[in-house]
C-alpha cells in the first residue's frame, strides 16, 4: 500500500499526562515510528472536561498528531493504541493529499490560512463603517 497522511486525535488520561507529559507524548511517537511511520506534527490541543466519564476519569487531555504511515499498518497501530494506558480513545483520519501542507502549517503554528487572512481584510472595512457612522451621530447631534 501507499504511504498516506493520517491525523489523529488522542484523549489522555490527564492524571498520567500532567505528571509525564514528555514520556506519553514519547510513547505515543515510538508507537508510530516503530510501525514505520513519520511525525510531520504533534501538539497539544486541550485539556477538559468530558462529556461523561470514561474509566472513571471527568477530564481528558486532547492531543492531535499528523503522521505519515502505510495503510497497511493502521490495524497495528490502532490495536497499539488500545493498548496503551496512557490513552483512553484516539481517533485516525485519513487527510486529503490536498490539505496536508496548510493543515501542518497550521498545527506546528506557522503563519495564517489565507481565508482568515481574507476575513481580517474584510472586516476591517466594517470597522471603519462603524466608526463613520458613529461621525455621523456626532455631526448631526452637532446641529441640533
Amino acid at each position: 500500500m501507499a504511504i498516506q497522511c493520517y491525523d489523529c486525535f488522542f484523549l489522555f488520561d490527564s492524571n498520567k499526562y500532567n505528571r509525564d507529559p514528555g514520556g506519553v507524548v514519547a510513547a505515543v511517537q515510538k508507537i508510530i515510528e516503530d510501525l514505520g511511520g513519520e511525525i510531520l506534527a504533534s501538539r497539544l490541543w486541550e485539556e477538559r472536561k468530558l462529556a461523561y466519564p470514561i474509566n472513571g476519569h471527568v477530564k481528558g487531555t486532547y492531543w492531535i498528531t499528523y503522521f505519515n504511515m502505510e495503510g497497511s499498518q493502521l490495524s497495528e497501530f490502532d490495536r497499539a493504541c488500545q493498548l496503551n494506558e496512557n490513552i483512553m480513545r484516539s481517533l485516525v483520519t485519513k487527510v486529503d493529499p490536498r490539505l496536508v501542507d496548510t493543515l501542518v502549517a497550521h498545527a506546528l503554528g506557522k503563519g495564517q490560512a489565507p481565508a482568515e487572512t481574507e476575513a481580517k481584510e474584510e472586516g476591517e472595512p466594517v470597522a471603519v463603517g462603524a466608526s463613520a457612522e458613529g461621525s455621523d451621530a456626532e455631526s448631526g447631534s452637532a446641529a441640533t
